[in-house]
């Protein structure tokens, strides 16, 4: 085998996966609505089963459920049979996962969920076989043939059952409005924690504001500024609300020998950029980088007063980059 070979075989097996995925695509019918209906209703857990790559996949798709807004867990049959199945309950609803249909380790949560009247989801190709005939509802896989050269080991099918699951959260999340906000509480650490970061969680506030009246001397100003150690200073009316801002370049840009016998109003600069808390940090970050004037903070502004101030370094520190 040479590398046009290799080349070759990569393609031949996403164009079977692709052709799979559109076949599904045909399939649709008011099966996934209802379905749909069922798992947005689930008062408890949605109870994910499957075995074998079916069980794999089974996981992942409780893990993106439980990640999305959906309670869900995983069950392995087998361990169903052995005591697992006081798990489900009847506020619960399932969905079982088997390419053919025919996982003969299914048959006791099958059994149980007719019993106790739990919600079934049959995910399969073969609406005849015994789960495709137990579901209440029945989610079709396409029949197209897997992309393996010998036809069996299961790679079209896993494809087509990992995008069905997609295709359930995602729906799930549209029907819920699921929001950035509820993503960021389920995610809350790694880079996905990092990014959804909201300004409000990386300020400084209260004391550690630096904020001088617009009637401060320069020098008063630069013992605030030098204190707090931000590299700003921000100026506010008698009412509280930010009418200014000195920064450390600022201060270079205008170092002459009476500066420093100045009010802060005669030397600030005027309507300075600001963020709002509930924006995400990245868009801070973006702010500050593209302002072309090399900003490093911005003032948190709530009713037009000052509530935090957010700089890049907290930024950078947090991952948010």
């Amino acid at each position: 085998m040479n590398n046009q070979d290799d080349i070759a075989s990569a393609k031949r097996t996403i164009d079977k996966e692709i052709e799979g995925l559109e076949l599904m695509k045909t399939e649709f019918d008011e099966n996934l609505s209802k379905a749909l209906d069922v798992l947005q209703n689930t008062k408890g857990y949605v109870i994910v089963t499957g075995m074998g790559k079916s069980g794999h996949i089974a996981h992942k798709i409780a893990a993106t459920f439980a990640s999305t807004g959906t309670p869900a867990f995983f069950v392995h049959p087998g361990e169903a049979s052995h005591g697992d199945l006081g798990m489900l309950t009847q506020n619960d609803s399932v969905i079982a996962i088997s390419n053919g249909g025919e996982s003969r380790e299914l048959s006791d949560i099958l059994v149980y969920c007719k019993r106790f009247g739990i919600p079934l989801i049959a995910i399969t190709k073969n609406p005849d076989s015994s789960l495709g005939k137990a579901g209440d509802i029945l989610l079709k896989l396409p029949d197209s043939g897997e992309a393996c050269p010998l036809g069996l080991a299961p790679t079209t099918s896993t494809t087509a059952t990992i995008v069905m699951g997609d295709v359930l959260a995602v729906a799930l999340m549209e029907r819920k409005g699921f929001s950035k906000t509820d993503y960021k509480q389920r995610h809350p650490g790694g880079k996905l924690g990092a990014v959804l970061r909201k300004v409000s969680d990386l300020m400084h506030k209260g004391d550690e504001m630096p904020l001088v009246s617009t009637e401060t001397s320069m020098q008063d100003a630069l013992l605030v500024m030098t204190s707090k150690m931000l590299g700003c200073v921000g100026i506010v009316d008698d009412a509280g609300r930010l009418q200014g801002i000195i920064t450390d370049g600022d201060l270079r840009r205008c170092l002459q020998p009476d500066v420093m016998t100045k009010k802060v109003s005669e030397v600030m600069t005027r309507n300075p950029k600001t963020i709002a808390p509930d924006v995400l940090a990245v868009e801070a970050l973006n702010t500050m980088n593209n302002t072309g004037k090399g900003i490093t903070q911005l003032f948190v502004i709530e009713n037009d007063k000052p509530i935090g101030v957010i700089h890049i370094h907290d930024c950078l520190r947090a991952g948010v980059a």
